[in-house]
Formats: C-alpha cells, sequence, structure tokens
C-alpha cells in the first residue's frame, strides 16, 4: 500500500462512508469559525524563528459547550492533560487516566463511525469480531506506550503524538495534529498560529475547509508545516488511521485518497504494534490545486 499517483479507491470508499457516518462532525461557520489570514513562509531546518502571518488566532470562535455536551469529545477532552509532552521523561499513568482511557474507546466504539471502522477491518480480517477484543486492539494501537527515546523510560503512545503533541530535546514539535487540542493551546497561548500552508501562487483555502495544512508554534518552537483535519470528530480520526494503519504492514504507509471534496495524503508511521504519528496532508481541495 505504497503511495501511488491515483487515488486508492477501495480506501477512497470506505473512508468516504466514515466521513458520511460522521455526525458528530461540528460544521464550520456555524459551530466553529476560523481564521485563515496569511500564508506562512519558509522556516528553515532546526530553526525556532517563523515570520507570523496572521496576527490574530486560527480559531475566533468555537462552540464549547456544543463540544462538551457531545461525548466522545468530552471524553477525549479528559485525555489531553494525562501526557508529559517531553520525549525521553517516563509517563506515569495514574488508575484514573486508565479510567479515562477505557471511557473514551467506551463512547467511540458506540459510534457508527467506529462500527463502520470495526465491520471493514472484520472482513478484511485484520480485526476481531469481538468488541472486546477489538477495544484491546485499538488499545495498543493507540494507548500503549513504548519508548521514543532510547535515553528514557517509556515516554509516548499514539494517542499522545498524534493527538496531543510532544516535544524533542525542547528543540521540537513533534505530531500535534488535531484540531480540538490546536483550539484549547491556542486559547490558553500556549499555541501560536502563523498562517496556512500551501505552494506560491496557488488557490489560497477555505475557512470551511476539513483539513489544513498548518505553520504555529507552540512551547516557544515551531512547526514548519502540520497537517490536520479540522471540525472532524475523535472518533473519525481514530477509525480512519486504525484502519490505514491495520491494511499496512510497513515502516511507513502513505496513501492518496479522495474524500468528500478532498485529495489526501494519509501518511502513518507505525512503532511495533502501536501507531507512531499519523496525518493528513492536503493536496488539494474542490479540485483546487493547493
Amino acid at each position: 500500500m505504497a503511495k501511488g499517483q491515483g487515488a486508492n479507491q477501495e480506501l477512497t470508499e470506505v473512508l468516504n462512508q466514515l466521513w458520511h457516518l460522521d455526525t458528530n462532525r461540528l460544521k464550520p461557520g456555524t459551530d466553529y469559525i476560523i481564521n485563515l489570514q496569511g500564508r506562512a513562509g519558509y522556516v528553515a531546518q532546526g530553526s525556532n524563528y517563523a515570520r507570523d502571518k496572521a496576527r490574530a488566532p486560527l480559531f475566533s470562535y468555537v462552540n464549547e459547550e456544543k463540544l462538551k455536551s457531545i461525548e466522545t469529545y468530552a471524553h477525549f477532552i479528559n485525555l489531553l492533560d494525562n501526557y508529559e509532552t517531553s520525549t525521553g521523561v517516563s509517563e506515569t499513568v495514574t488508575s484514573q487516566e486508565l479510567k479515562e482511557n477505557e471511557l473514551f474507546l467506551d463512547a467511540i466504539l458506540e459510534t457508527d463511525v467506529m462500527k463502520c471502522a470495526h465491520k471493514y477491518l472484520v472482513g478484511k480480517g485484520q480485526s476481531p469480531s469481538d468488541q472486546k477484543q477489538f477495544k484491546k486492539q485499538l488499545y495498543d494501537i493507540w494507548f500503549h506506550l513504548y519508548h521514543r527515546e532510547r535515553s528514557g523510560g517509556e515516554d509516548s503512545c499514539g494517542f499522545e503524538h498524534v493527538f496531543v503533541g510532544e516535544t524533542k530535546f525542547g528543540q521540537e514539535i513533534m505530531g500535534l495534529h488535531n484540531w480540538i487540542q490546536f483550539y484549547l493551546q491556542e486559547k490558553h497561548d500556549h499555541v501560536d498560529y502563523k498562517g496556512y500552508k500551501a505552494r506560491a501562487n496557488k488557490d489560497t483555502p477555505d475557512e470551511d475547509d476539513h483539513v489544513l495544512n498548518l505553520q504555529f508554534s507552540w512551547k516557544g518552537l515551531v512547526k514548519p508545516v502540520g497537517g490536520s483535519f479540522i471540525g472532524v470528530s475523535p472518533e473519525f480520526e481514530v477509525a480512519l488511521f486504525t484502519i490505514v494503519f491495520l491494511m499496512s504492514t510497513e515502516k511507513m504507509t502513505s496513501i492518496v485518497v479522495k474524500m468528500d471534496e478532498y485529495l489526501l495524503e494519509l501518511v502513518v508511521y507505525r512503532h511495533g504494534r502501536s501507531i507512531g504519528t499519523a496525518f493528513p496532508k492536503l493536496i488539494s481541495s474542490n479540485n483546487r490545486d493547493l
């Protein structure tokens, strides 16, 4: 399942099913408003200086009451403060945090999005049909702790990297591909949005786009570009990346899919039987060549 020029038809089909089933996706312009502002510039490798092309935050408004009233979002938000962001620093997982992981998985397994993903993976022989066994498989993929830095203890997991974000030796941002975490960190002045990324002389993205390539700083470090879905539910991202992860045994999987109006590259790195990282890269939207 290596990267090809055209869209992967089978995965395009199943991922569009997930997209249409994602009734918990928030509506742009209604449930949240984003302010794209300027196109971000080039940041040299290893540099933590980026010209700010966006004076205002990315998120002008998010309906937090709605966010917290949806069960999967509420459980997801509870998980965001459970991690030590520095790699090389061992994670200490309390019984309360273990319970929160379980509650999140229980909540997403009740959604049509995850039921569809489960059915597809069972049909492909990649997941057990028993729900408890499937939940254990999801736990191992997303919450199993592993060593990201050889010098330290078990300092990372797929969920932390993808959704929460990590820093490496205080010099580099890793992960942080989730819009809810981005919004909450921005609200508390930890994230500074620098602008959107798109190739020069191409159409700018729209404020109702559900996938963006962003440049930002977090904890004083710059992320030159990070791909994120915007407005989608936590269960949608878990389902989508779980499917891509389980349908390949490669260390790095990169597939192109056409989902709704977006042509995307989905990238997943594996760390043993767990996710190392996973993110979308927007190639084009509405047939606009970004």
